[in-house]
């Protein structure tokens, strides 16, 4: 049989001063272990409520940066700004290894005259903290505006009758915003350097239904008369199903629209990529934002991640496309997906 002895608990009284060091050891890990917890705690909860700010791109279309929260991947690891002053308007000059105030220019392609003041020199050293100013004795801004025009889109309506149209919208023209620093002598133009293009209003698309509705046998009785709220509505939404088809306008369109069919595109793809273009860049290969120095038709941030697809991209609007679709394609998963995209955040 098992003998089981009754032993008497310790008290605090009775405890050895190597047993007090033991506990007190004891207790001092557990503490710092704790410690150590809550701090961990905190800066997670720190790193979550305040992510690190990230590069961000922005839209010709506004007149101020919009954030796009990293759309487009914009910035590489390597790319750099630098702000340029012309004549006291500024604007931000993206590039690669920057060396000096030269090579910004020559990112910028911006082109010095006789008699140009630039500061710093030419071969000082830059970085992000520079900016550069150039004044051009006898010269000043000049803005001026043109056209884009508007574009028609056809979109089936099931609730329309086959056979009939109607126009759902009217089409309206944009407005292109150009400011030149422009040299005069008297009244003749002595040069002539574009300094930013950007939307100043998107162009509105025509929009035309199409009935696809096939006649329906005639009824006995007379069927409930439906008001024309109701009819508008549902035309409205059968519309809103459908991207539809745009008739292209210029020669860049008309290849867009081509090179998307023969490629395995159709009409979805060409009215997503009209849609997003004359947005961005009012179909304007040279278009310059001044705020963040997107580039081209697509707006690319910087514009030379479009040489992947050509050493030509600052000024072959065929180039700038195919870098556009594939852009759209990794990101979106389509031009349709970046249409979409833009419609309900207005970027992409």
């Amino acid at each position: 049989m098992a003998h089981h002895s009754k032993h008497n608990a310790p008290t605090l009284r009775s405890l050895s001063k190597r047993q007090w060091i033991r506990i007190s050891t004891a207790m001092a890990s557990v503490g710092l272990v704790v410690a150590g917890v809550v701090a961990t705690q905190s800066m997670y909860s720190r790193s979550e409520a305040q992510p690190t700010p990230s590069a961000t791109a922005y839209s010709i279309t506004e007149n101020h940066a919009a954030s796009r929260g990293n759309a487009r991947e914009a910035m590489d690891g390597d790319t750099s700004y630098v702000t340029v002053k012309v004549n006291g308007k500024s604007r931000v000059v993206l590039g690669q290894d920057f060396t000096d105030v030269k090579s910004v220019l020559d990112a910028g392609d911006i082109t010095l005259e006789p008699g140009d003041q630039v500061n710093p020199s030419l071969t000082s050293k830059v970085d992000e903290s520079t900016t550069i100013s150039i004044e051009r004795q006898g010269a000043k801004m000049e803005t001026s505006e043109s056209k884009i025009p508007f574009n028609t889109v056809k979109k089936d309506d099931p609730s329309l009758p086959k056979g009939t149209e109607k126009v759902q919208t009217e089409g309206e023209e944009g407005i292109l915003e150009k400011t030149n620093l422009v040299t005069r002598t008297g009244d003749k133009v002595v040069s002539s350097n574009t300094f930013a293009t950007w939307v100043k209003k998107a162009p509105v698309e025509k929009v035309i239904l199409v009935g696809t509705a096939n006649p329906q046998p005639a009824a006995t009785s007379a069927p409930a008369q439906k008001d024309d709220n109701s009819n508008n509505n549902s035309s409205q939404q059968a519309a809103a199903s459908s991207i539809g088809s745009t008739a292209p306008v210029g020669e860049m369109q008309q290849w867009a629209h081509d090179y998307l069919l023969a490629n395995g595109g159709s009409e979805g793809d060409f009215t997503a990529t009209v849609y997003i273009i004359s947005r961005e860049s009012g179909w304007n290969v040279n278009a310059t934002n001044p705020s963040s120095g997107a580039y081209g038709l697509a707006q690319a941030l910087p514009g030379s991640k479009m040489a992947s697809h050509g050493a030509d991209w600052q000024s072959n609007y065929q180039t700038q496309l195919k870098w556009f679709w594939d852009y759209c394609k990794g990101r979106y998963g389509s031009v349709q997906g970046a249409y979409n995209f833009w419609q309900a955040n207005h970027w992409y």
